[in-house]
């Protein structure tokens, strides 16, 4: 096995459960102070197990993974958008049913998708975690991103002025971009999914993109 491959395995490993003891924690706290305290208790978690995916366009942009640099930017950097530019500021905001959703529907993707590469790197995919990479989009791709634009939309109707005048306009710009953007993200995995998923050999069926 190769310096490369062991890199990846390991990368992925830790990625897979930073994301899960993310998801783990979200239940917890929502269980036991309700859905409210999830933010205002992982928020700094959250931001850094977000913040290490930037290693994400690092890998591309080097070619260690085929993962396209476009889409790996564009959804690497909408994520640092709102743990950076509205969770941090903010953290007021962080108390949302929509920054709880928001939590559940990252952490689960991220579980998922790590959790097959590192599966794919050994050789060994099962069919259900094959179906899961290239099904669950459907579902949490949706949620998460209706999230990240409830955030936005609260930030931009409230504190986002204090922070600048100029603010409230930028979250306005990049609010709007997720219209194309949300589409190009969503259209890449459905052509990934058509490409993918009737692959009758998982582990060896396709390269390491988001």
């Amino acid at each position: 096995m190769g310096l490369k491959k062991k890199y990846l395995i390991a990368y992925n490993a830790a990625s897979a459960a930073a994301w899960g003891v993310l998801l783990y924690q979200v239940a917890a706290v929502a269980n036991s102070e309700g859905p409210a305290a999830v933010g205002l208790k992982l928020d700094e978690y959250t931001r850094t197990t977000q913040s290490f995916a930037v290693m994400e366009i690092v890998h591309s942009l080097l070619g260690v993974v085929p993962a396209p640099l476009f889409t790996t930017a564009m959804q690497v950097a909408s994520r640092l958008i709102l743990v950076w530019g509205i969770a941090k500021p903010f953290p007021e905001l962080n108390a949302s049913p929509c920054y709880t959703s928001m939590l559940v529907a990252w952490s689960l993707s991220e579980v998922v998708r790590y959790g097959y590469f590192v599966l794919k790197l050994t050789g060994a995919v099962p069919f259900a975690l094959h179906w899961l990479r290239y099904s669950a989009f459907l579902v949490l791709y949706p949620v998460g991103i209706s999230s990240e634009c409830a955030m936005m939309i609260l930030a931009f109707r409230g504190p986002a002025e204090r922070l600048a005048p100029w603010y409230p306009w930028a979250l306005a710009g990049v609010l709007a971009s997720y219209v194309p953007g949300s589409c190009i993200l969503y259209t890449h995995m459905l052509k990934q999914r058509n490409k993918y998923l009737g692959a009758t050999t998982p582990g060896k069926s396709a390269g390491q993109t988001r």
